[in-house]
């Protein structure tokens, strides 16, 4: 869907992961110029955009400055990063960014932790009456059979589904802070969604996860479902989340939908949801630049099939 947005400079965070790679070929597609940046010189969008720049890890007291210097650069005029570690950082100096020229609409930096730290969500989400499975820090307590995964981790790297307890011993000796919970069963769903300023959904587009590997969906399907779209409306309230947001969860057999986590930015399989009419990367780039958001573009057709495939990047 072409955008209707005057052509614009963006730096897009994160581009060596898929999330970034969806939303630099998006925006690119819609006539606006990328600035590519990571922390990963390899990493594949640093080759997708109009330039790729190597930024310092958010983490490092040099990043803001060589973010804003990127942006100086280039004459670009917003932010958009895709990596949920960055939000707080870039968040938190908003003004500063502005002075650079550069505009950006982040989550609360309160929404933003209760997402990255699970041990965290489930505490924030246990009185809500909002159906998430029994988590702890030890398996004491909770059912199994059990997931194990970093407090922190991301990506779905290290997830553990386990049968026996005998197999914790040596998960928690290799995992750093590892939380437990209980496995739920059904079929496994993302929602891609786009949270406007005053808390509510502005639109969303929900599909199954057919096949994953590594954590990222490679087949997958829009449908629509009450039940569903339900769910991310309250979590992201009770989250007190905006911009974007990625729900993790489950339908059972009685069609009741449970929550796993929830990412507040952009997600890998962000191209079906896009594939399927919800423009949810123009109507954000939309809002950061103060206009309303359209929510009549980020309709969802459902029966929206992907099949993803590797793409090569050749240099040299």
């Amino acid at each position: 869907m072409p955008s209707a947005l005057a052509p614009t400079t963006i730096v897009v965070t994160g581009a060596g992961g898929p999330a970034g790679v969806a939303v630099i070929r998006t925006l690119s597609a819609q006539g606006h110029t990328i600035i590519a940046a990571d922390a990963d010189p390899s990493g594949v969008g640093l080759r997708l955009g109009a330039f790729g720049a190597v930024l310092p890890r958010c983490d490092d007291p040099r990043f803001l400055g060589a973010l804003q210097d990127l942006g100086r650069a280039h004459g670009a005029t917003v932010v958009i990063s895709t990596v949920a570690e960055e939000l707080v950082v870039i968040g938190d100096a908003a003004d500063e960014l502005a002075e650079a020229g550069l505009s950006s609409w982040m989550p609360s930096r309160a929404a933003v932790e209760r997402c990255v730290d699970k041990w965290a969500f489930a505490q924030a989400l246990e009185s809500t009456g909002i159906s998430v499975p029994a988590t702890g820090l030890t398996p004491d307590g909770i059912d199994g059979p059990w997931i194990v995964k970093p407090r922190f981790g991301r990506g779905s790297r290290d997830v553990f589904s386990v049968e026996d307890p005998a197999d914790f011993e040596y998960i928690f000796r290799h995992l750093p802070s590892p939380i437990v919970q209980h496995r739920l069963e059904g079929r496994e769903f993302t929602a891609d969604a786009l949270v406007d300023r005053d808390g509510s959904v502005a639109g969303l587009a929900a599909r199954w996860r057919l096949e994953t590997k590594a954590g990222i969906s490679t087949k997958g399907e829009t449908f629509q479902n009450p039940s569903v779209t339900a769910l991310v409306q309250d979590t992201v309230r009770a989250l007190g989340l905006t911009g974007p947001a990625c729900v993790q969860g489950f339908v059972d057999a009685e069609g009741i939908a449970s929550l796993v986590e929830v990412n507040p930015r952009f997600s890998g399989g962000l191209p079906l949801s896009l594939a399927a009419g919800c423009d949810l990367v123009g109507q954000y780039l939309g809002a950061i630049l103060g206009r309303e958001i359209d929510r009549s573009a980020l309709q969802t057709r459902p029966g929206v099939t992907m099949l993803r495939h590797f793409e090569e990047v050749f240099e040299g």
